[in-house]
């Protein structure tokens, strides 16, 4: 079985349960890197050819917009297949109550059939929202488990969370 782990994260102007600092390595980007280091795993970073403001209200307002107007983003790059995968880790932050809209390009992008998604949402209290609903609508086919929700602010202490995850997952 091999496993790849695709996130999008941000850095810059981020929340912190009421108060917004600058970090230079985003919160999600943190769990997967703690991932990586208890499973073997590719890693495919999500990135847009158009960031979000670095600015954090800014931001919010950008995600807003593209939620709205159910936007595709395009991205940096493509894997060219997800054909050697059978389980994908999706990480991602909780934009508006679901996925950013360019990790549903992403999805769209490839067939899931067969494949197992397991989702992993950093948010500050708004759990997995309806990600995994909007996963299910966007890579049909797969097979979307029981996400994992990590509150931002703890990412680096997120790992014994992070291990029972992989371990009830049949990854470690």
């Amino acid at each position: 079985m091999k496993t790849l782990i695709a996130f999008f994260s941000r850095a810059d102007e981020n929340y912190f349960g009421g108060a917004l600092r600058y970090i230079e390595v985003g919160n999600t980007e943190i769990v997967c890197n703690l991932i990586n280091e208890m499973i073997p795993a590719d890693i495919f970073r999500i990135e847009m050819k158009e960031p979000y403001s670095p600015d954090y209200m800014i931001c919010i307002e950008e995600a807003k917009k593209h939620l709205r107007e159910k936007a595709r983003p395009e991205l940096v790059r493509y894997p060219d297949s997800l054909d050697a995968y059978d389980t994908i880790i999706l990480a991602y932050p909780n934009y508006w109550g679901t996925i950013p809209m360019a990790v549903a390009t992403f999805l769209e992008r490839y067939d899931f059939t067969g494949k197992t998604i397991l989702p992993l949402c950093t948010n500050e209290g708004s759990g997995m929202g309806g990600s995994e609903k909007t996963i299910r609508q966007c890579a049909p086919g797969a097979t979307v488990r029981k996400g994992l929700p990590i509150t931002g602010s703890y990412a680096a202490n997120s790992g014994e969370s992070v291990r029972s995850w992989l371990d009830a997952n049949g990854l470690l």
